[in-house]
């Protein structure tokens, strides 16, 4: 790993079907997610995929670049910046921007967000993570 390296992306497309299990497990019912009459007289007029179900495929692409240690030790920071739709297709991306090594560890920070195909940035933010060296 090293300074200005891309992170592996992984692409995902946005389903109702997602949409609707992410609501039963996460216990947000919130009908601007599942309803699409009453999403339609809401700010998008339409559905829209909550948020963290989008924000949980950036964890899982750092999950893929850090393995272990980005469950042991990732920290993210993220602004969400446009809303994702059923039937959408987004990529989640990252870079190394610093990487420093202490007490035999690498500490790495990162650019990251996921946009959709179109380039749309949906959530831009920083990650960082430590990762024991060897």
């Amino acid at each position: 790993m090293e300074e200005g390296q891309a992170l592996p992306e992984i692409r995902k497309t946005v389903t109702q079907d997602q949409i609707n299990r992410y609501a039963r497990v996460s216990g947000d019912g919130n009908l601007i997610h599942l309803d699409a009459e009453f999403a339609a007289q809401g700010p998008f007029g339409r559905i829209v995929a909550h948020g963290m179900l989008v924000l949980a495929f950036l964890s899982e692409m750092l999950t893929q670049a850090f393995g272990k240690s980005w469950l042991e030790s990732g920290r993210l920071k993220v602004r969400f910046r446009a809303p994702v739709y059923p039937g959408e297709d987004v990529i989640a991306f990252g870079r190394i921007t610093r990487l420093t090594v202490e007490d035999g560890s690498r500490h790495i920070q990162c650019q990251v967000g996921c946009r959709k195909v179109d380039g749309q940035e949906v959530i831009v933010g920083e990650a960082s993570v430590v990762v024991p060296e060897g």
